[in-house]
């Protein structure tokens, strides 16, 4: 793929799978400033069927991914904690691949910048 790309992939680490239809926010600026400009929902991979940003609308600025784990939880009959995991993040090469996953539990999360 020419350019650069922006992903994500979430892992229900409680259930050893896949967070499969979980919905998902990509925001241009973080917090109180964010404007939502895409929402997904994971495909049984736990992956988008695209990347969130690519080509030409991946350009340097800050950006923010919205996990809604909360929903993910309920639908699957499971009490949990978070409602929504806010992950904020710089992209400074809009040649760069930018992966971003998320690994979730009723009760707690982690995050990291994939490859």
């Amino acid at each position: 793929m020419a350019g650069g790309r922006l992903t994500t992939h979430v892992l229900d680490t409680a259930s050893g799978k896949p967070a499969s239809g979980l919905t998902i926010e990509l925001c241009e600026g973080h917090g109180a400033e964010a404007t939502v400009v895409k929402s997904e929902r994971t495909n049984a991979d736990g992956r988008c069927d695209a990347p969130l940003l690519s080509g030409a609308d991946l350009k340097p600025g800050r950006y923010e991914v919205r996990f809604h784990v909360g929903g993910y939880f309920r639908e699957s009959g499971t009490e949990g904690f978070y409602d929504v995991v806010p992950v904020p993040f710089l992209i400074e090469d809009g040649a760069a691949h930018y992966h971003v996953p998320l690994l979730i539990s009723p009760f707690g999360y982690s995050t990291y910048r994939g490859s």
